[in-house]
């Protein structure tokens, strides 16, 4: 369904909704817009039309996607007020360096870029560590990158601790789901739980000892590597595809995996970035 389509639903209606959708109260919400609970009431019913600022008002209150926000007003019958920019657009040049920049200067440890619905938009030379144990098929654009990892013609055969990370991707898609209720990641998330998976996953995620990150620890020609990993945003976006970009940077979580990565790096025959 389209933004126009979605956008008829009278905007009170989706304010009520976000707002159940965060658990708050009519109240809560009121004190935390500082309005009077009685015109939220009005909005919400459709009793008075929100003005443009109020709409963005509310919105910056019930912390919404700048997607979720452009919805608001359309159906409030304003104009978009966030624009969404393809990578390719001139305007988008800044950016553009900005990815390669980081992509690059992680080198020789895998890096990538992925949308809010987990789509591989970038990566570096070192994340074909990755992508070579994956079936091609999974990679084909638009390749998401959390169905390649727990697929099994994915990475998934290859992850010596499958169980410990299915749960943790699953546990962070959950969390993405529960503040965007976005419907594509609900039906992502029961097909990645579909999948087989031959090793116990943790309901919670309870550190052993001496335990600081969840790994990834990979099968690799007879031994073993060991990543933990960050995830990067731009930190003051008001363009949509900015703000739903993130850059997923893989560290060593040993000595061991460090050596092996650096050696990878210096083989002649190593993928340019």
């Amino acid at each position: 369904m389209t933004m126009t389509a979605l956008s008829r639903r009278p905007v009170g209606e989706l304010l009520r909704q976000w707002r159940e959708h965060r658990r708050l109260s009519q109240l809560d919400l009121a004190i935390q817009a500082d309005i009077s609970a009685r015109h939220l009431s009005f909005l919400e019913t459709g009793r008075s039309n929100p003005s443009r600022e109020m709409v963005l008002h509310l919105s910056e209150h019930l912390d919404l996607s700048l997607r979720e926000r452009n919805r608001l007003l359309l159906a409030a019958g304003f104009a978009p007020v966030f624009s969404e920019s393809t990578l390719d657009a001139p305007g988008m040049r800044a950016v553009r360096g900005a990815i390669r920049q980081v992509l690059t200067g992680h080198e020789p440890y895998p890096a990538v870029v992925v949308d809010g619905r987990w789509n591989l938009v970038d990566g570096n030379a070192s994340l074909s560590l990755f992508t070579r144990l994956v079936s091609p098929g999974l990679l084909a654009s638009p390749a998401n990158v959390l169905r390649a990892s727990l697929h099994p013609d994915g990475l998934a055969p290859h992850i010596v601790n499958l169980g410990e990370w299915r749960g943790h991707l699953l546990g962070r898609l959950r969390r993405q789901i529960s503040l965007t209720a976005d419907p594509q990641l609900e039906a992502l998330d029961q097909e990645l739980r579909s999948y087989p998976c031959d090793q116990p996953e943790p309901e919670v995620e309870i550190p052993g000892p001496g335990d600081i990150v969840v790994p990834l620890r990979l099968r690799h020609e007879g031994g073993e590597l060991a990543f933990f990993s960050t995830i990067a945003t731009f930190g003051t976006p008001l363009d949509i595809t900015v703000a739903e970009l993130a850059i997923e940077s893989f560290y060593p979580a040993d000595e061991s995996t460090a050596a092996t990565l650096r050696e990878m790096a210096s083989r002649p025959d190593r993928p340019s970035s």
